[in-house]
């Protein structure tokens, strides 16, 4: 039985879309057996052939970008896990992208060892974060943790959990604030007390925590 792993890569930037190609056609356990300019073409391609058992997506393209692409295969490829080619490390961006099933995110720079590693964490483990995303966020979405933070053991307040419904959307600190009639200086208090009580750094671990939890529902 072949275990060799199907990539695709989604990229309209030729020179970057073949040098990943071959760095992945380079492992020994991968091949790269899709290749596209954008979502519109990877549609097309996917009508035709066998689907990819991993997608590699790059969010800034013509004709039809990762969002709209991402959103798409939510839809009608669910099982195709996606990582996000990014050069930024945007929490609007990550959670836009999470809030659609992406299942990591990779740097455009990022090194062939890396690459194979993120390949190899997402087929293994569903998921895939580097160091900017932290390990403790990574646990955050794998079911069973022991020491994952539920939310029947945490005490949240009503207005907690009306605040990280809010932040889980692409709002701001201060559109949240003027959402729930508070001051943006208690929207800080909530914000910090709740990377306290949920022992996360950033705003996407608080969406995490959220979608782990069923504060917010994310359909894949």
């Amino acid at each position: 039985m072949d275990s060799t792993i199907r990539i695709g890569l989604v990229d309209d930037h030729i020179l970057l879309r073949d040098a990943l190609g071959a760095a992945i056609d380079g492992f020994v356990d991968c091949r790269v057996t899709l290749l596209a300019s954008n979502g519109k073409e990877l549609i097309s391609q996917l009508q035709d052939n066998a689907p990819p058992q991993l997608l590699i997506l790059d969010v800034n393209m013509p004709e039809l970008g990762g969002y709209e692409t991402a959103r798409w295969l939510r839809e009608h490829c669910p099982n195709i896990p996606i990582l996000i080619l990014t050069m930024y490390d945007s929490e609007f961006m990550m959670i836009r992208l999470l809030q659609l099933g992406v299942r990591g995110f990779l740097k455009k720079d990022i090194h062939p060892s890396e690459l194979r590693n993120a390949i190899k964490s997402t087929m293994t483990t569903g998921y895939y974060y580097s160091g900017s995303t932290t390990v403790k966020i990574a646990k955050l979405l794998q079911h069973g943790e022991a020491n994952v933070p539920v939310l029947n053991t945490v005490n949240l307040t009503e207005n907690e959990i009306q605040f990280l419904r809010l932040a889980s959307t692409e709002m701001t600190y201060k559109e949240i604030s003027a959402e729930m009639k508070i001051s943006p200086r208690t929207v800080d208090n909530y914000r910090d007390s709740l990377f306290v009580k949920l022992h996360v750094k950033s705003r996407v671990g608080l969406v995490l925590f959220a979608i782990e939890n069923g504060i917010v529902v994310i359909e894949y």
